[in-house]
């Protein structure tokens, strides 16, 4: 293959792959504020600006879509949450990071986030499989993590599990339930330094309630 040739090749994919990107924001968009049932492929196309067709043919069906865009949301959270279990680490540095983490997730992708709060809230119908196989391993390894810290006296003895629940609702908030917060701050949106205040209070409450108490 020549140079010429190769160079048409790689600018088919990044044209593909930008459609590809533009589609699954869209669509992030739609399943975020319509849910699964109230969006369908030709709104999601029409917000794309690109016919029913075309999209038909990147995403076959509705629910490959769907399947995608929670794909993308789980790689996304997980990516950022798998470096945080160190059990050699100082407990209020992990705790601390792990709450800047789900914050940080829930401002730079608040749309995302809420798609996978509805696919929750609605009994994960269509994704229930993949949470089991891939949050819940997770969330075992970072209960091991504290367990094991508390049986070094390294930060009091609490249900670990729900202290992970506590951090996921107090940080998660920030983005699925935003627009309640947005009406009771009388803006219109979250503030960089409405997260860095959250960052600091919830760290402080975790580290307080759970590190310092050992």
């Amino acid at each position: 293959m020549d140079i010429q040739a190769s160079d048409k090749l790689s600018d088919s994919a990044r044209r593909r792959d930008k459609l590809e990107n533009a589609i699954l924001a869209a669509a992030t968009r739609l399943f975020a504020e319509c849910g699964f049932e109230g969006t369908s492929i030709a709104a999601v196309a029409e917000r794309t600006g690109i016919s029913k067709q075309n999209l038909l043919y990147y995403f076959p069906t509705k629910n490959s879509l769907y399947k995608r865009v929670l794909d993308d949301v789980l790689d996304d959270w997980l990516e950022r949450m798998a470096h945080l279990a160190d059990p050699g680490a100082e407990p209020a540095d992990v705790l601390r990071a792990y709450v800047a983490a789900k914050l940080r997730f829930s401002r730079e992708q608040p749309w995302a986030s809420r798609v996978y709060a509805m696919e929750v809230i609605g009994g994960a119908k269509f994704y229930g499989d993949q949470i089991r196989e891939r949050v819940v391993p997770l969330l075992r390894r970072d209960i091991d993590v504290f367990e094991g810290w508390m049986a070094d006296g390294r930060i009091a003895r609490v249900d670990a599990t729900h202290l992970l629940f506590a951090l996921w609702a107090m940080t998660q908030s920030y983005a699925d339930f935003a627009a309640q917060m947005t009406l009771v701050l009388g803006r219109p949106e979250l503030t960089g330094d409405d997260f860095e205040d959250a960052e600091r209070l919830i760290g402080d409450m975790v580290v307080r309630a759970v590190a310092t108490a050992a």
